[in-house]
């Protein structure tokens, strides 16, 4: 909108509300003041309660880009002439999918008031904006204590709903959650809640990183992975990764069965080269019955640049996920996230002994997995094995 007409437009305001202010002054009443100026009765009482110490949404000045109070009071004298959506556009020089929005999220053609409509949208515009779980503290109180039984903020927010079905203000999203741990948490709080979350980060990493990694020779991508393996049908397709220690110096390697979820651990003493991934990984999947030796899905870590030799000497194919999609081995995903509860970020992994990571996977295939009809992993891959057997 030209910057002549918008100024024209604020000037003409400010002479209605002026003369609004006199014909009050004058003791007229609201209504006979509204006929007059060609405005509702409503913005009458509300420069009136102005006067009187009351809040006026006159206080709240938006950008020329936003609907101002005049935009709305000419939208609702539009609505009570029968105007069509476009017309009422064109008088005000603004979009008709503006008008629309406008409409629909304040009551419609027959409920719109131009008053109530500038205050929601004064409130909606404040900010920094109160988090919700400061203005509930029971529904904060629920929520902490769920994040420090090391529940995730996606199971919370289901939880939710499922224990209070008739109290919507007791719903709250995962992102609401999440910003009360990364923006609005302070202090030891906010460290505490941190902590508890599987990452165990103090702030959310960018979803989009530029790849800087050197390339793996021959790589077979996961694009090329029989459809079977997808449809979780087949067992003996696993995926893999490492879990790192501290100061990057130790790891630990992970395979994860894709149909079952059961865990298999990789002891890496020695540390993470390819070589030691290699041998590790060759020296526990080679035990294992040939039905249940498959695939194996890894990402494009350099512990993986001796996957030809691992393929010639077990016969297992392995293919490699698109750079930062690690939602593309989301059961290794999940489960590394289990094991942090283990090994917390920080750990030196080099002092985990073989009987150390053993225990440790034998507490996770034992431990029901809802995704798995709350079945161990164990009992589930059992019972496959039993029916391919």
């Amino acid at each position: 909108m030209p910057t002549a007409l918008i100024a024209e437009r604020r000037r003409k305001m400010g002479a209605r509300h002026h003369q609004i202010v006199e014909l009050l002054q004058a003791g007229l009443c609201a209504q006979e003041i509204a006929e007059r100026c060609g405005c509702s009765a409503a913005l009458v009482q509300n420069l009136k309660g102005a006067r009187t110490g009351g809040v006026s949404l006159l206080a709240w000045n938006p950008s020329p880009a936003r609907l101002s109070l005049s935009d709305r009071e000419e939208i609702r004298v539009g609505l009570e002439r029968g105007e069509s959506m476009r017309a009422i556009a064109r008088r005000i020089s603004r979009s008709p999918s503006t008008i629309s929005r406008e409409l629909a999220e304040n009551g419609g053609r027959d409920r719109y008031q131009a008053w109530r409509a500038h205050r929601r949208a004064g409130e909606q515009a404040r900010r920094p904006k109160t988090c919700r779980l400061d203005a509930r503290p029971d529904l904060a109180g629920v929520i902490y204590a769920s994040l420090r039984a090391f529940w995730s903020p996606q199971k919370i927010a289901r939880s939710l709903r499922e224990v209070f079905p008739d109290r919507p203000m007791m719903w709250v999203s995962h992102e609401t959650i999440y910003r009360s741990i990364y923006v609005q948490g302070r202090g030891e709080l906010r460290r505490e809640l941190a902590r508890c979350l599987r990452s165990g980060r103090a702030k959310r990493r960018p979803q989009h990183r530029e790849e800087h990694r050197g390339k793996i020779a021959d790589m077979v991508m996961i694009s090329e992975r029989p459809p079977e393996v997808a449809d979780r049908a087949v067992p003996g397709h696993w995926e893999g990764d490492l879990i790192i220690g501290r100061n990057n110096k130790s790891a630990v390697g992970t395979l994860v069965e894709r149909t079952t979820r059961f865990v298999i651990l990789l002891h890496l003493p020695g540390g993470h080269t390819a070589e030691e991934v290699r041998d590790a990984m060759t020296k526990e999947i080679v035990r294992l019955p040939a039905e249940l030796r498959r695939s194996v899905t890894w990402d494009q870590g350099k512990e993986m640049a001796q996957h030809k030799d691992f393929t010639i000497e077990t016969g297992i194919p392995v293919y490699f996920c698109d750079p930062h999609s690690p939602w593309q081995r989301g059961s290794n995903e999940n489960t590394n996230g289990l094991l942090r509860q283990y090994l917390p970020k920080g750990t030196d992994l080099s002092k985990q002994s073989r009987k150390d990571l053993d225990e440790i996977a034998s507490s996770l295939n034992w431990r029901p997995r809802e995704t798995i009809g709350f079945k161990a992993p164990t009992d589930a891959l059992a019972a496959l094995v039993a029916l391919t057997g």
